[in-house]
């Protein structure tokens, strides 16, 4: 687990995408490819083949706002275990805080890590505070005040029964980039600096919510997902500002929900369902990816009403086949760089020495592009596609044109694999 920071940015050269393979960037995090998953969001048997091979990488359990209505059960968390180990994927378990007792969150922990053995590292306290009241999932106010003293007393009790666990928090919703626009209290504290402050030696990881196309008056459109992809880097700046602010050192990031609009619209153009939903949240993971960021979880893996879910019943989503692209990607970054408006690239090294490129066409048109490898004569790529007609599909073997340039379909990801 690391805190280091981003990458430097990268110079683009001017109407080109660059990959300079000698300049590593770090280790990527593999905790990226999460998503959220519980009772509420199982998935039918038919469809757990898909969901074995997918590549997700966390599961956030047991997701949303259930976390504060119920305490788990120990038979929930033997199915999640069950259901992580069919799917590969580390899990992260939310214990009740809103309503939850001390001692019902360390019995928790014991029985899972004690108890059952099953060595569950990261664990987070409730779901969205900073909205409890709002969302009237309480009678009277819940305070800041209120909160770190609630947060505080079950984090000990948690970390009393097994002290190798990390604690994730403040889980608030909808971080943004200025001091301004993030969530504040009745009488305008900053949650998460009030937060950071009472228990900012108890935190392991610092965890938000964001869904930036909120629009509950009008439908989001493709250019405004198109948009919002680079303001990722700024919020994930400023929030490293508050943490390294108020604490004087850094600590790793988790994004625990991400998607695009957090209500409840579908088959709309831009709506969670559709396909430039997919292409956008491919952007986003790059970015995130280039801001070091520790770990993500798409909300959700599966639902039956909306459109923000992976999977419903049996339909899959585009978003779905973001994650077998990225399982492909690698696991050690390297310089690259886009000098083309509404193109991105994004470079790594896998461990069998491939390097792949992640090339995702933002634009409504196709794009011809000349891609620079320093020290790398390009002849020939293994190719996955993520278009309107490919989901994520392995197109084979492609040779490089003699110039260089690739052709990238409208709306697209393109994974290369050079050997």
């Amino acid at each position: 687990m690391t805190a280091c920071g981003p990458a430097p940015a990268p110079a683009p050269v001017p109407d080109a995408l660059f990959v300079d393979p000698r300049t590593g960037l770090g280790p990527i995090s593999p905790y990226l490819y999460g998503t959220n998953y519980g009772p509420m969001h199982a998935v039918v048997p038919e469809m757990m083949p898909m969901v074995e091979s997918a590549g997700f990488t966390a599961l956030r359990f047991p997701g949303g706002a259930w976390t504060d209505a119920v305490d788990i059960q120990p038979f929930q968390i033997d199915m999640l275990m069950d259901f992580c180990k069919q799917v590969g994927a580390m899990p992260t378990i939310s214990v009740r805080l809103l309503g939850g007792k001390p001692e019902t969150a360390a019995e928790l922990v014991r029985y899972t890590n004690l108890e059952k053995q099953y060595g569950v590292a990261y664990w987070s306290i409730g779901n969205e505070p900073s909205i409890f009241t709002l969302l009237g999932q309480t009678d009277e106010e819940y305070t800041i005040e209120r909160f770190n003293r609630e947060w505080r007393a079950i984090a000990r009790a948690m970390k009393a029964a097994d002290p190798a666990i990390r604690l994730i928090g403040p889980e608030i919703h909808q971080w943004n980039e200025s001091e301004s626009t993030t969530p504040k209290d009745s009488s305008g504290r900053d949650w998460m600096t009030e937060f950071l402050k009472a228990n900012g030696d108890l935190v392991d990881v610092v965890s938000v919510h964001r869904y930036p196309m909120y629009s509950p008056n009008s439908p989001v459109t493709v250019a405004d997902l198109r948009a919002n992809t680079r303001r990722w880097a700024r919020e994930i700046e400023y929030l490293r500002e508050v943490i390294r602010g108020t604490l004087g050192r850094d600590l790793p990031i988790a994004f625990t929900e991400v998607n695009s609009d957090p209500s409840n619209a579908i088959l709309k153009a831009a709506s969670p369902d559709s396909f430039y939903n997919a292409i956008w949240y491919a952007d986003v993971l790059g970015q995130l990816m280039n801001a070091d960021v520790f770990m993500v979880n798409q909300w959700v893996i599966s639902q039956r009403s909306g459109g923000l879910a992976l999977i419903s019943g049996t339909e899959v989503r585009p978003t779905f086949y973001v994650f077998p692209l990225y399982k492909n990607f690698g696991s050690e970054q390297v310089y690259a760089a886009s000098g083309v408006a509404d193109v991105d690239i994004f470079a790594s090294k896998r461990a069998d020495g491939a390097l792949t490129l992640m090339v995702i066409n933002l634009s409504d048109g196709e794009r011809r592009i000349p891609i620079q490898v320093k020290g790398v004569k390009l002849n020939e790529a293994e190719v996955w596609l993520l278009d309107i007609a490919h989901n994520a599909e392995n197109l084979g073997a492609q040779v490089f044109p003699e110039d260089g340039m690739v052709i990238l379909p409208a709306q697209s990801a393109t994974l290369y694999v050079i050997r």
